[in-house]
């Protein structure tokens, strides 16, 4: 079974900085698309960012550009989401997802596997 994990969240001043990471098992990482989701408290899921197999080509969400950076690592299996400049309306449960076909790094029905998320909380 595909299992993706979370880790790298905690609590953060506003301006600081975090970088989450999210390692795959059980499947073949380089075949999936990679994409970091959020969801605060009365909001629905959004995407944040969205990465290619070999990591060539980047999707970011206007509210995160020049922030926040994605990448992956193909060799151990793990996508990673460096976040700068954090702002308070970044707090929110963040995921990471896998898909196994090219589609839309926005669309939440397109990506298989889901990882359990990891909190976020900017204070001013």
């Amino acid at each position: 079974q595909v299992q993706l994990v979370e880790s790298g969240g905690g609590l953060v001043q506003a301006g600081g900085s975090l970088r989450l990471s999210c390692a795959v098992s059980g499947g073949a990482f380089s075949d999936y698309r990679m994409g970091w989701f959020r969801q605060a408290p009365g909001k629905e899921r959004e995407v944040v960012a969205g990465i290619s197999r070999t990591g060539i080509n980047e999707y970011y969400v206007d509210s995160v550009k020049a922030r926040f950076t994605i990448s992956r690592d193909n060799a151990k299996s793990t996508v990673y989401l460096q976040m700068d400049n954090l702002k308070p309306e970044d707090t929110a449960v963040y995921y990471c997802a896998a898909m196994k076909r090219a589609y839309d790094y926005s669309q939440i029905s397109k990506y298989d596997y889901w990882g359990q998320g990891t909190q976020v909380t900017v204070t001013v």
